[in-house]
């Protein structure tokens, strides 16, 4: 079978569970044994598995197994999240008035001269302009960004991949932690660059297994979440985000540091103590909305001529409207009193999950969107992931963070930014219904 054929092969099995043939909780057969019985290569039986995983329909670990996790009617777009249930996986944090605050900013694009200049080709100009608005924003007592080191992309991800693409060589490694942003895995294949995963403490990133990693084999660049880490909510002490800068300088290693869930803090990037070692790779996407997703570098001087070839050549451009709604945003206090907002709602938000899950262990930053749930002894994350998906509820297992296949510990992710703040309610208690009970032969496959 072609390798374009997947898809049908995905349809069948997700036709299979919408019919009951495949109920919640059961294995599909490994991906090696799949392609052998349907006589494609494993590569393609990988992309089967794949669209599942997108579609919502399987949950799955990386030596343990792959389980259905409920049903679809169709597919689903990457990202967008799971009709029908509440959706504690996708971190979109949103306040009710945004809309209205977008709105207002959007009001001077009706004229159509310039309307026309918003969405014509970014001049350098233009480009300029931003600049200093945008480092004008990003300022604190704490740093303050150059303008003129300042390179736009199109999202936080991609600014992440230019960022380790002008760093990294084919074949070169890259330090991460060993719980990390998942889509650094997809970015790291892309690029073909290897990914190192560093041990962590209740700081964060190990300096000394830096240091180790790099001796083994030279590491050409450390990816790092300095602050309100994506799963775990850690937020580097200042002891340690000195020793970290002080290893990668010694050690001749640039940092790109993922402050996406930076405006939730007052903790300056680690570039605050050293910008000639470090990149920053910030978004508007959780800060302002999804659709004004403009990535931000901020670039030490010797590597900004590399950085703009590196994005003009990756196409990872930044799209002319979003960059000037966004500077809109930014100049007439909408950026700002959205960002005041998120910070009050996420302290509400983590309040409602922090009392309903009084008694079991967690970790989360009080001012972040996202909750690390530990799991009651007898669980598997997938088997929770999957019977909290029966229970109406959508959540991330922790395989899905894990820089190495089959290092995943009992844990899964609440995102709390997206249901409002009684589905969220619900969703904890339904939670907590499966946390009081241990898992039964629904929940776990022999």
């Amino acid at each position: 079978m072609p390798n374009a054929d997947y898809m049908a092969l995905a349809d069948a099995i997700a036709a299979g569970i919408s019919a009951g043939r495949f109920k919640p909780g059961d294995r599909l057969p490994p991906q090696r044994t799949f392609a052998y019985e349907k006589g494609i290569a494993v590569s393609t039986a990988g992309r089967v598995y794949a669209e599942l995983l997108r579609r919502g329909l399987v949950v799955g670990e990386v030596g343990r197994g792959t389980f259905v996790a409920g049903t679809s009617s169709s597919p689903i777009p990457r990202g967008v999240p799971l009709d029908g249930h509440i959706d504690l996986e996708f971190n979109f944090p949103t306040v009710p008035s945004q809309g209205g605050l977008i709105a207002r900013a959007m009001s001077g694009l009706q004229r159509a001269d310039v309307a026309g200049a918003a969405t014509g080709p970014i001049s350098n100009k233009q480009i300029e302009a931003a600049r200093k608005v945008f480092a004008e924003y990003l300022a604190s007592r704490a740093w303050r960004p150059e303008a003129e080191a300042l390179v736009f992309t199109g999202s936080g991800r991609q600014s992440i991949a230019a960022a380790l693409s002008a760093l990294v060589p084919v074949g070169g490694r890259v330090a991460v932690e060993a719980m990390s942003y998942p889509l650094i895995k997809n970015i790291a294949q892309r690029i073909g660059a290897q990914l190192i995963p560093i041990p962590m403490d209740n700081a964060g990133l190990v300096p000394d297994e830096i240091v180790r990693a790099h001796r083994k084999t030279a590491l050409s660049a450390i990816y790092v979440q300095p602050v309100m880490h994506n799963p775990i909510g850690i937020t580097m002490p200042a002891e340690r985000r000195a020793e970290i800068v002080h290893t990668a300088k010694r050690l001749g290693v640039t940092i790109v540091e993922d402050l996406v869930y930076g405006f939730l803090s007052d903790v300056p990037p680690l570039a605050s103590i050293d910008p000639e070692q470090c990149i920053v790779a910030d978004s508007l996407s959780k800060r302002l909305a999804p659709g004004i997703s403009v990535g931000i570098l901020h670039v030490p001087p010797a590597l900004r001529d590399r950085m703009w070839s590196t994005v003009r050549g990756g196409t990872w451009n930044v799209p002319s409207l979003a960059l000037n709604i966004a500077g809109r945003m930014l100049q007439d206090g909408s950026a700002a009193e959205i960002v005041r907002l998120k910070r009050q709602d996420a302290r509400r938000r983590q309040a409602i999950i922090g009392k309903a899950l009084a008694g079991f262990e967690t970790a989360a930053d009080p001012s972040s969107f996202h909750v690390w749930l530990k799991l009651p002894d007898g669980w598997r994350s997938e088997a929770f992931v999957a019977a909290a998906a029966r229970a109406g509820v959508a959540v991330t297992p922790s395989s899905a963070f894990a820089m190495a296949p089959g290092h995943a510990p009992p844990a899964i992710r609440l995102a709390l930014g997206l249901p409002p703040h009684d589905e969220l309610r619900i969703a904890a208690a339904r939670l907590v219904e499966i946390l009081r009970r241990q898992p039964d032969e629904t929940d776990v496959t022999e």
